[in-house]
């Protein structure tokens, strides 16, 4: 275990044997993934069968998710620098690191770095390492995260965040694929695969000065859009299970899922905060449940006091599910056709047409 400021201890650890390294803060879900990556199929161990659902990579079934994927299949085995664009919590790291697993370089590193996190003062010997005396602190040789992810994948997440200074540096170890540490006369040769991710539009950010247009083409060989939660509606409740599954094992709890109630406010709510919002939100109800149903008592008031999103109904592909909906939606509204349409967020002609289509009196 080990963190950015430490990467050094890594590559040693990796040369001595070890098969990967955890940034902390330690993240247990991420521990025992790694652990079950490394074992033999044990389905007889509860701890490995249970814990291994953090770990499945979760594609979906909306029409979002399946081109996000496809995506991801066509990049992974190249070489193509990646942009991967979305809002905050959508998975970005997520989709790099699926990327990684499904290239050429997944016995290599992959390297993470926060650019957002990452002090001035400190990002180039992050980035490039330093060597001992170079400056005021540096009391040993560093090994850079580039350096670290030699042979492998670098991850820059929130790219944008890097100071201008930084991106310029950024850009000359891209084309000449060398480094130079810190207080170094040498050049060390890097073969890595970058892969960036941002929330922020970096044309904008060009058109202000604050992002270099010769750095974005360097790193946007190819985009990859994650999508937010509420534009794959088909998905919703293959998450909410999913991170349901999680809680219980954390938590040790035994949920079996959640009632009508709280199934229609997921359906209704727009997820601002994406999946890190509604994993939260789960553990949270998870945590304050008492019964074997998570309900509208348990969730936060962020999700009760909804406004229902426009298109609810139109995104639904499964025709059984969405039959569901308007079902649940008419018992929540006393039968009230208008405001069971406002509640699905289509119009009124058109709910009558799906309880003409689906024979709902």
């Amino acid at each position: 275990m080990t963190s950015y400021a430490e990467i050094q201890t890594a590559v040693q650890a990796i040369k001595l044997g070890a098969s990967d390294y955890i940034a902390k803060p330690l993240n247990p879900e991420e521990l025992l993934g790694k652990i079950n990556e490394l074992l033999p199929a044990a389905p007889s161990s509860d701890i490995v069968s249970r814990e291994y659902v953090g770990n499945v990579y979760l594609e979906g079934q909306s029409l979002a998710a399946t081109q996000l994927f496809q995506h991801v299949r066509l990049v992974a085995p190249t070489d193509l620098s990646v942009l991967i664009t979305g809002s905050s919590g959508t998975g970005k790291e997520y989709i790099a690191r699926r990327i990684h697993e499904q290239s050429t370089r997944a016995q290599a590193p992959f390297i993470a770095v926060d650019c957002g996190a990452i002090a001035k003062e400190l990002a180039a010997s992050e980035f490039f390492g330093h060597i001992k005396g170079s400056f005021t602190g540096a009391i040993d040789n560093k090994t850079g995260a580039f350096a670290a992810a030699n042979g492998g994948t670098i991850f820059l997440d929130e790219i944008g965040n890097l100071t201008y200074e930084i991106q310029v540096q950024l850009l000359r170890a891209l084309q000449e694929r060398k480094i130079k540490p810190l207080g170094s006369n040498q050049e060390i040769p890097i073969n890595i695969r970058l892969v960036s991710a941002t929330n922020e539009n970096l044309r904008e950010a060009i058109g202000k000065g604050d992002f270099r247009e010769d750095l974005y083409h360097r790193i946007n060989e190819f985009t990859i859009r994650v999508p937010d939660l509420k534009e794959r509606k088909e998905d919703l409740l293959l998450f909410a299970n999913h991170f349901l599954d999680l809680a219980n094992h954390e938590l040790n709890k035994d949920i079996i899922g959640f009632d009508a109630e709280t199934t229609r406010l997921f359906i209704s709510y727009d997820w601002p905060g994406n999946l890190r919002q509604m994993k939260n939100v789960i553990r949270y109800a998870t945590l304050l449940s008492s019964g074997r149903y998570i309900t509208p008592a348990e969730l936060p008031a962020e999700i009760t006091e909804l406004k229902p999103v426009k298109g609810v109904v139109s995104h639904l592909k499964d025709e059984n599910y969405e039959r569901t909906m308007i079902i649940q939606a008419l018992q929540e509204a006393g039968n009230n056709k208008t405001k069971a349409a406002q509640l699905l967020g289509i119009d009124r002609k058109t709910l009558y047409n799906k309880l003409k289509a689906y024979r709902i009196e």
